[in-house]
């Protein structure tokens, strides 16, 4: 595999998640050591390869998650992560941070199984390898893995400084570390906190789909396949169908009509960053950078050419690429949940209408979140100008089309030079 620059800038460790995570409850705890944090990052002289941002955020609700399924879990972690990346995006917009380009700073947060008060720690139970791999993890596979940080942040409050010292008992790393103001974080004691959702009926989930030109990644792109990844479930030692994750990837010759088609990424670098970015919060393993294998395959038919990636667990990553709006979703039967964006509903009714057609399983169909600042970004102080600029700088933040607008604008202007 091609290196996925594993030394990464800095990590984060946050203090355990607010109750109810609200997008107003989080940027109250967050707000200062996240905008800290990016500053230092996004003001290093290292190569931009390395200015990564790994976020380590603590959620009680998962403490137990392999006792559930992935399912119950969604909507709560979806709603988390989903905000924590909206006010990422609006801190960047209103700071002039690159957190989108190829020259920008690499932002991933990472879900850690942690519980709130810190002392009542259950590891998780399963194989060694499950331990190895996320996008649930426990403190101690973070703290062992391959991943080298030149910083470890940490914020000041009783919560912050259980972590940090459970994190150092744990890593082999003389890395400096710096400790940040926080914020409040609020739980409100007339709410209990629920570990899953028990309003409905759950399925276990095997093989988990998701499809998108992911040109460009952002933010919001980030958040979908972070839920991809959360949604499958971890397959035991004696199950034969191992969990796969299948990522549809349009064909480049389906975007020639795109805006700025000329800075539009190939289909291949494309399905690395893709990659980069998923194995940034699956592979947790103490030892080996890349304990993944690959191979590429180019079969005829539809969906004949893609990229299997297969991990010790047994979970398979499958890049597929894809010439129609539906992809594998209606050539493998085996598929049984899809993720989607709010704003692509329709698309997902679309695909079980066709299945219904073949007489084949509806898929599961499972939403994110469109990223939206318009509700979120009332800074105190701020006039209507400066936050209509932070909505419009957000929202570009989230668009390949600006992005590949921003590149050509780029282009034209060292032309002329």
């Amino acid at each position: 595999m091609e290196s996925t620059n594993t030394k990464s800038s800095a990590l984060l460790l946050l203090p355990p998640i607010p109750h109810p995570p609200s997008f107003a409850a989080l940027k109250a705890a967050y707000n200062a050591p996240l905008l800290t944090c990016l500053r230092a990052v996004g003001h290093s002289h290292k190569p931009a390869s390395q200015r990564t941002l790994d976020i380590a955020l603590p959620c009680p609700h998962l403490q137990n998650s392999s006792k559930v399924t992935r399912e119950s879990l969604y909507a709560l972690t979806q709603t988390v992560v989903a905000n924590l990346y909206t006010l990422l995006c609006i801190i960047s917009a209103r700071e002039g941070f690159d957190v989108e380009g190829v020259d920008g700073i690499d932002v991933r947060i990472i879900l850690l199984a942690y519980p709130r008060d810190g002392k009542s720690f259950e590891p998780s139970e399963g194989r060694a390898e499950d331990e190895l791999e996320g996008p649930i993890v426990q403190v101690g596979s973070l703290a062992r893995c391959h991943k080298r940080w030149s910083t470890v942040y940490s914020v000041e409050s009783e919560q912050g400084e259980q972590l940090l010292k459970r994190f150092l008992s744990i890593a082999k790393t003389n890395c400096p570390v710096q400790k940040l103001r926080g914020g409040i974080v609020q739980v409100s004691p007339t709410q209990g906190e629920k570990d899953h959702d028990t309003t409905a009926q759950t399925k276990h989930h095997k093989h988990v789909a998701v499809g998108g030109t992911f040109d460009h990644l952002h933010i919001g792109h980030k958040l979908l396949l972070t839920m991809v990844a959360f949604t499958v479930d971890p397959t035991s030692a004696t199950e034969e169908n191992k969990a796969v994750i299948t990522i549809g990837i349009t064909a480049e010759d389906l975007l020639k009509n795109k805006k700025y088609a000329e800075f539009l990424e190939d289909w291949h670098d494309r399905y690395q960053s893709v990659h980069k970015f998923l194995h940034g919060i699956i592979s947790f393993d103490p030892a080996n950078e890349h304990p993944e294998s690959a191979r590429e395959i180019r079969n005829p038919g539809p969906n004949g050419h893609a990229v299997l990636v297969q991990y010790p667990s047994g979970l398979l990553i499958r890049y597929v690429e894809i010439w129609d709006p539906f992809g594998p979703t209606i050539t493998d039967e085996d598929i049984d949940a899809l993720i989607i964006s709010a704003e692509t509903r329709a698309g997902g009714k679309a695909v079980n209408e066709k299945r219904q057609e073949k007489s084949w399983k509806t898929l599961d169909v499972l939403e994110v979140d469109v990223l939206d600042a318009d509700e979120q970004e009332e800074e105190a102080g701020s006039t209507k100008a400066q936050v209509e600029g932070v909505q419009e700088a957000f929202q570009n933040k989230l668009s390949s089309t600006e992005i590949r607008k921003m590149q050509a604008e780029r282009s034209k202007g060292r032309s002329k030079v």
